[in-house]
């Protein structure tokens, strides 16, 4: 357990924020979250609340979302709360409607937060395409249809979009993730065509790679319950600091390294992949 909190400090190490900074950066804003009643979102608002700051909080889980606008409100931000599942569009348009009601549409950040993954091998989804459909629903048509319609209000406001994206997307392509890994490329690739218009329209775009992180979607991978992770406090500090900033992009530091890695040896590593997957099946007999 030692050993792996040294390379958890190793490998993520932590950010200092200025508070002071992060004040002014968020004194009299609009932010709307997504994924924002657990994990990384939770953190973030948390993090931003604040008297002047004004929280859009949007999850499925409405009774935790009840909580949190009691404990932000607490701290004086003015938090507004919206239970919803992004990927039905129905829901979504609804959520637009609810701001319109409350006047909220002049959004200056958006921190795309929701996601879904999944781990399951292709040989155990051949009548499991739902889960190829629910996963890219979430993961790309819900943050596209919801930028879209925030897109004029973020002009206005010189705003900023955070994608919350992950590490994956730059590396080598894994086995049983076929569809997270799909959807989240997805949606990196429509946002990164998409950034420079909005740049040139004062809309600060930023992707943030995030590695492994401590919070309930990695639950249920129990390879990944040893691995070192990421804790939700720290990519939230990492958020604040892209607030603060307006940075383009974060990603570990050894990410870079690691891509060098998997252009250079591709094939070895489809090669060992493939050989591994192979002893296992024969050791199932099927």
């Amino acid at each position: 357990m030692e050993k792996k909190k040294i390379l958890e400090r190793l490998l993520f190490p932590s950010v200092k924020v200025n508070q002071q900074d992060l004040n002014r950066a968020i004194k009299g804003k609009t932010v709307l979250i997504t994924g924002a009643s657990y994990g990384i979102g939770e953190c973030v608002a948390y993090g931003l609340a604040r008297e002047g700051v004004t929280l859009i909080l949007v999850a499925r889980t409405d009774e935790k979302l009840h909580e949190l606008k009691k404990d932000l409100e607490a701290r004086g931000a003015i938090v507004h709360t919206f239970s919803a599942d992004l990927r039905n569009e129905e829901a979504l348009n609804a959520l637009f409607v609810y701001m319109r009601q409350y006047s909220l549409e002049k959004v200056d950040i958006l921190i795309s937060n929701a996601g879904k993954s999944i781990h399951r091998f292709v040989y155990d989804s051949l009548d499991r395409f739902h889960d190829f459909k629910r996963t890219m629903a979430l993961n790309y048509e819900a943050p596209v249809q919801m930028m879209l319609k925030l897109i004029p209000a973020l002009e206005q406001q010189q705003g900023q979009i955070i994608n919350i994206s992950a590490i994956n997307v730059l590396l080598a392509p894994a086995p049983g993730w076929a569809a997270y890994q799909a959807s989240k490329t997805a949606f990196d690739q429509w946002f990164r065509c998409v950034s420079p218009e909005l740049k040139a329209r004062g809309i600060a775009c930023s992707s943030l790679y995030f590695p492994l992180v401590r919070t309930r979607m990695m639950a249920p991978t129990l390879a990944y319950r040893e691995m070192p992770a990421m804790q939700p406090e720290q990519a939230a500090e990492i958020i604040f600091r892209t607030i603060i900033k307006r940075s383009r992009i974060y990603s570990p530091w050894w990410v870079f390294p690691a891509q060098v890695f998997s252009v250079l040896f591709r094939r070895p590593w489809e090669f060992f992949i493939s050989a591994n997957l192979k002893k296992k099946i024969h050791a199932k007999g099927h």
